[in-house]
């Protein structure tokens, strides 16, 4: 990809610049050093997001940071445009946000607590910014709505047909899935939906003093409130202290915006279960089976409880 890079670093009067991959997972993160900046070069994955979505994705970036919260803001190449394809490959480059993962600073931090509080005070502010901020007629970002979590072609394809699952397994998952999807439709008309993160989990969230910073937004786009909380809170769901740190985060979000906090439980199992859809696709790759198992029997988990059984 040296070539590309080269390319690229030229479009943004980075010539000369150091590079370095960071990051390779749905895209490829470079961390891009000058004498005197730093800056984030990403290649998208081919065929994963359109030019509109990407291009919507780098706006709505560029409004939240203007309604002050820290997160990564899109660069400008020297002719004004916010991103490039260069061999079929897009890119775009962003502002370096500093600090150490949530994810890291956690396990050596003694107020595991009031981090998740801060947490949950800046994920509400994000969805304020969001809601203030009106998107361009061209804006296109994906839906985690009902289709999107449990229609016939859901984002993250669908869970109850994971290769792994044994039959007494998908027997469950379809229950699941057919008393989850009335169980939205029915709240649905009251439920608190705009613009999501729909990533939050710990390693997308900096922590840089008292300060929370949010990074990595490519699977944003419109959805309910509950869900950003539910990811926030689920991969912690079986740590010792769990419940004081969901108070925390609930306490912060709340401190900054109302939500109705009744249906989280489901929005809990539906993040859970969008996970062991997720991994269908990346069913071959190193690791896949045993993050595959534990992806199964924490929805396998949370379903009993909801379809108390």
């Amino acid at each position: 990809m040296s070539d590309v890079i080269e390319q690229a670093l030229a479009l943004w009067s980075l010539d000369g610049a150091t590079y370095n991959l960071i990051a390779a997972r749905e895209n490829a993160v470079y961390k891009v050093e000058t004498e005197t900046q730093t800056f984030a070069l990403r290649l998208h994955r081919r065929g994963y997001k359109t030019d509109a979505e990407v291009r919507s994705e780098l706006q709505w970036m560029q409004a939240v940071s203007s309604g002050g919260i820290i997160v990564p803001s899109p660069v400008p190449t020297r002719t004004g445009t916010l991103t490039e394809t260069i061999k079929n490959l897009q890119v775009d480059v962003l502002s370096w946000v500093t600090g150490t993962t949530l994810d890291e600073v956690l396990r050596g931090s003694p107020n595991r607590a009031a981090l998740f509080e801060l947490l949950g005070q800046q994920m509400a502010r994000m969805h304020e910014v969001s809601d203030a901020w009106t998107p361009p007629d061209n804006f296109k970002r994906c839906k985690w709505d009902l289709d999107g979590l449990l229609g016939d072609a859901p984002l993250w394809d669908c869970f109850w047909k994971n290769p792994a699952l044994t039959h007494s397994e998908k027997n469950l998952f379809l229950i699941l899935r057919e008393k989850a999807q009335n169980h939205l439709q029915s709240l649905e008309p009251e439920l608190d939906y705009g613009l999501i993160h729909a990533d939050l989990v710990a390693a997308n969230v900096m922590v840089d003093g008292n300060a929370i910073k949010i990074i990595d937004f490519d699977d944003g786009g419109f959805g309910y409130r509950l869900f950003d909380i539910a990811t926030a809170l689920l991969k912690h769901s079986d740590a010792a202290d769990f419940a004081a740190l969901q108070t925390a985060l609930l306490k912060g979000y709340a401190s900054v915006r109302p939500i109705d906090l009744d249906p989280l439980d489901l929005f809990m199992l539906l993040r859970a279960a969008t996970y062991v859809g997720w991994n269908i696709k990346r069913i071959n790759e190193d690791g896949a089976e045993g993050r595959n198992a534990r992806f199964i029997e924490t929805t396998k988990r949370l379903a009993a409880t909801y379809l108390k059984f």
